[in-house]
């Protein structure tokens, strides 16, 4: 049985917080990037039709478990960093499926008194999130429903403005999920509109997946399975990626692959071929 059946069975049996109900369609026979992703890092909150999507996609390009793993990681020196300068209040938006070295996990091993806001449009990652942190109080984190491409309405939730209203700098982290925003739906304001409402001395954590490195004849297979998953993928190159920071002041060593950002392991010759754009910003 895999995690998320195990925790929908719990939730169904009427285990969960408040008597919350899962969603009733799970759609376990539609690919979904949340639990692709999962199957990437070695999770087991997936299904069947999950890792056959996944399976294809590696099929095309085996650096993709190798570009999830390295944004994982990416994710954890991230957040350790932002807690040693000082920042306690997290905004994840996209967190997706939580699996080991969570953002609360990092933040509040560095600093006990970290705050962390997860919001996901997901039901889906809403179910996993809120069942496998109910171990944790409301005071230190959080999971609420809200969709990137609404960034108004994320802005208006009460656990954000009380992130964002206490004026201390908060750590916004948009971790792999805007690569699942087209341009129609203006990926540039949505982070211009998110950072204008950020107090200064807050940091932008900000990872996407590249076709950069991918051979031409390859570069619209992989995406390509993703249509017929809930979500569609939109990759973009280095210098797109790069004007989701404009504004801000880039940490050192800038917009890097994500093995690149500031390593704690020793650095692989095939550590500048991954495809995934990884940078840290602060907000003047």
């Amino acid at each position: 049985m895999t995690g998320f059946q195990e925790i929908g069975r719990e939730w169904l049996a009427g285990g969960a917080e408040g008597g919350a109900r899962p969603p009733a369609d799970l759609r376990p026979e539609v690919p979904h990037p949340a639990r692709m992703y999962d199957y990437y890092i070695g999770g087991k909150d997936n299904f069947p039709a999950d890792r056959e999507a996944a399976e294809r996609v590696l099929a095309i390009s085996p650096m993709v478990r190798i570009s999830a793993l390295a944004n994982r990681a990416f994710l954890g020196r991230a957040v350790r960093h932002l807690a040693e300068e000082g920042i306690r209040r997290f905004v994840d938006i996209g967190t997706g499926i939580p699996s080991a070295g969570n953002t609360h996990e990092i933040a509040q091993r560095v600093r006990p008194d970290a705050r962390v806001v997860y919001l996901d449009n997901d039901p889906i990652v809403l179910v996993h999130g809120r069942a496998l942190l109910s171990g944790t109080t409301p005071e230190s984190t959080a999971v609420v429903q809200a969709d990137l491409r609404d960034p108004a309405g994320i802005l208006a939730a009460p656990e954000v403005r009380q992130a964002l209203d206490s004026g201390e700098p908060v750590g916004l982290l948009l971790v792999a999920v805007l690569h699942f925003v087209d341009e129609q739906d203006d990926p540039y304001g949505i982070v211009r509109t998110l950072v204008d409402a950020l107090p200064p001395g807050s940091r932008l954590v900000l990872s996407h997946g590249t076709l950069d490195f991918t051979p031409t004849a390859d570069a619209g297979r992989g995406p390509a399975v993703y249509r017929s998953a809930s979500a569609q993928l939109t990759m973009r190159a280095r210098e797109q990626v790069l004007r989701f920071f404009e504004g801000l002041k880039l940490t050192d060593p800038g917009l890097v692959t994500a093995p690149l950002w500031r390593p704690d392991t020793p650095v692989q010759s095939s550590d500048s071929q991954v495809g995934i754009w990884a940078g840290v910003a602060e907000k003047p």
